[in-house]
C-alpha cells in the first residue's frame, strides 16, 4: 500500500531531524559559540532568477574566544545552483551606516555538516569579541531553482512554477527569532505550504516568526506560483575581444540562446500571437536588452540567415543600450543563436600600471539583462608581441592561453583564455588583464607592408627588363 504523501513528508522531516540530533556533536563545533539572536530571510521569486536577501544578528557567547568568522549553510541541491554569494557588514547608525564587503568562501572540507549541507565562511573585518554582537547581511542568488509545473503549455497558457525552501533558515546555530519573506510576481499564488504560523497577503507569503530553532533544522515548503517573465537562457557565450594599439577595441560575442521555462505544446499561430500577444504567448518573449559599453560603435547584429534590421542602439558618453529582437519570438524549449559585435575606442580601456605594464580594464559577465549564461568563455586577444599576461578576476573562473592569428600576424597573438560557469548579472564586474608589451612591435606590421611593396615594386621592374621572348637561331 503507497504511503500518503503527508505521511511521506513527515517521515522524511523526522529523519532528517533525526540525523541532525545524531550529529551534535559536529553541530556544536562549528557553532564556535556563536548563536543568532535574530534572522531574516526575504525570498525574491518576482523574475526567473531567484534572490536571496538574508540578515542575520549574530552574538558570541560570553565565555567564548574571539570569533573571527561566521558560517551560513546551504542545502546540496541550492548550493548545486548557486550563482554567487555576497556579505556584507554594517556599520554606524542611520545616515551614518556603512556596508562594509566580508570575504565569502568554501568552509574547510573538514567542518562537520549533516546531511550533506555545505558550509561558506564569512571573514569579519576584526575578531567578535566575547558577549560582542554584529549584523551580517548576505544575498545570494540561486539558478535553474523554478521548476515548471505543468512542465508543457500552450500558447495560450500561462507558465505555472513550484520554488522549494525551508520555513525555517537553515545554520549551523541556534537561532533564537526568525521569520522568512517570500514575494511572488503577482498575487496569483496557486498553492503554498502552511508551517503555522503562516500569512499571505497577495503576492508576499509570510513564515514566521519562529523561536529557539536547533541548528540545522528544516521546514520544507513548497509554493506553486503564476511567472510569465522572460526565462532567457544563453547556453554558451562565446566573447573575443581584440585590441590593437592603434586605436581600437573589437567584441565579437557568439550566442546560444534558449527558452528555459515551460515547454510548447501544439501549433504555434503567428496571427492569434500577433492579435492577443498579452494573452496568447504571454510566456514567450521577443525582445532583449543588451547594456554596452559607453561610446560604442560599428555595432552589428546578425544570426546565421544574415543581419538582423529589428535592433535599436541608443548610445551616449554614459551608456549604450541595444535592444535586439530575434526572427521569431521564442516560446518553452526554443533556441536560436546569433552574434553581436561592436567597436570601442582604446583610451577608454587601455592604462599603464605603476610597474610599468599596461592593463586592459573590461567588464566580465553577459550584457544581456536579466539573464543565466550557462558557459562564459572570454578570449582576450593581446597584441602581437605582448609578454607575460595576467588576468585578475574578483572571483573564482578557469584561466589558460592560447594562440592566436590574424592578418600580417607572424609569431601569433598571445590570447587569455577565461571560463565559468553559472554566470549572472552581479558577475558584471570589472576585471583586468595585465601584459607587458614593447612599443618597437608597432613597427611589425608597418614593415612586413614596406617589405611586401618593395619585392612587389623590385619583382616588376626585373619582369620589365627582361626579355623572354625566343629568338630564331642563326643558320651557319
Amino acid at each position: 500500500m503507497a504511503m500518503a504523501p503527508s505521511l511521506r513528508t513527515t517521515v522524511l522531516l523526522l529523519l532528517f531531524l533525526l540525523a541532525a540530533s545524531s550529529q551534535a556533536e559536529a553541530a556544536q563545533a562549528a557553532e564556535d559559540g556563536i548563536r543568532v539572536l535574530s534572522a531574516e530571510k526575504r525570498i525574491d521569486l518576482t523574475g526567473p532568477i531567484v534572490k536571496v536577501f538574508l540578515t542575520l544578528k549574530v552574538q558570541n557567547a560570553a565565555t567564548g574566544a574571539d570569533a573571527s568568522h561566521v558560517l551560513i549553510a546551504f542545502t546540496p541541491a541550492e548550493a548545486d545552483h548557486l550563482a554567487i554569494v555576497k556579505a556584507t557588514r554594517a556599520e554606524g547608525k542611520r545616515k551614518k551606516k556603512a556596508y562594509i564587503p566580508l570575504p565569502v568562501t568554501p568552509a574547510d572540507a573538514a567542518t562537520a555538516a549533516p546531511n550533506g549541507a555545505r558550509l561558506y565562511s564569512i571573514s569579519l573585518p576584526s575578531p567578535l569579541k566575547p558577549a560582542e554582537t554584529t549584523t551580517v547581511e548576505v544575498f545570494y542568488v540561486l539558478t535553474h531553482s523554478l521548476e515548471p509545473f505543468p512542465a508543457e503549455i500552450t500558447q495560450s497558457e500561462s507558465q505555472l512554477v513550484y520554488y522549494r525552501d525551508s520555513a525555517v533558515i537553515l545554520s549551523p546555530y541556534h537561532v533564537q527569532e526568525q521569520g522568512t519573506y517570500v514575494k511572488t510576481p503577482s498575487s496569483r499564488v496557486e498553492s503554498f505550504t502552511r508551517a503555522d504560523p503562516t500569512s499571505r497577503s497577495g503576492p508576499d507569503v509570510k513564515y514566521g516568526a519562529y523561536s529557539n530553532q536547533l541548528p540545522y533544522a528544516y521546514s520544507p515548503i513548497i509554493l506553486h506560483y503564476e511567472n510569465n517573465h522572460a526565462f532567457a537562457v544563453v547556453e554558451e557565450l562565446v566573447r573575443k575581444v581584440e585590441i590593437s594599439h592603434w586605436g581600437n577595441v573589437q567584441v565579437t560575442e557568439h550566442y546560444k540562446l534558449k527558452h528555459g521555462g515551460a515547454k510548447h505544446k501544439g501549433v504555434f499561430s503567428r496571427l492569434e500571437y500577433q492579435a492577443r500577444q498579452s494573452i496568447s504567448g504571454a510566456s514567450s518573449f521577443k525582445n532583449l536588452l543588451a547594456r554596452l559599453p559607453p561610446r560604442v560603435h560599428s555595432v552589428y547584429y546578425r544570426d546565421e540567415i544574415g543581419n538582423i534590421s529589428s535592433s535599436h542602439l541608443r548610445s551616449d558618453s554614459y551608456k549604450s543600450e541595444l535592444e535586439i529582437e530575434p526572427r521569431y519570438p521564442l516560446f518553452g524549449g526554443w533556441h536560436c543563436t546569433f552574434t553581436i559585435g561592436y567597436g570601442m575606442p582604446l583610451q577608454d580601456f587601455l592604462f599603464e600600471s605603476a610597474d610599468g605594464r599596461r592593463f586592459a580594464n573590461l567588464t566580465f559577465g553577459c550584457p544581456l539583462l536579466n539573464t543565466v549564461v550557462d558557459n562564459l568563455t572570454i578570449k582576450v586577444v593581446l597584441p602581437e608581441g605582448s609578454k607575460s599576461p595576467q588576468a585578475v578576476v574578483p572571483f573564482e573562473t578557469e584561466q589558460h592561453l592560447e594562440t592566436s592569428y590574424s592578418y600580417l600576424d607572424v609569431v601569433g597573438r598571445t590570447t587569455v583564455v577565461i571560463k565559468k560557469k553559472n554566470v549572472v548579472g552581479e558577475h558584471n564586474v570589472p576585471f583586468q588583464v595585465y601584459y607587458e608589451f614593447s612599443p618597437i612591435f608597432m613597427l611589425a606590421e608597418p614593415l612586413m607592408l614596406v617589405t611586401a611593396v618593395l619585392l612587389l615594386f623590385a619583382a616588376c621592374i626585373v619582369y620589365l627588363h627582361t626579355d623572354l621572348s625566343i629568338a630564331k637561331s642563326q643558320a651557319s
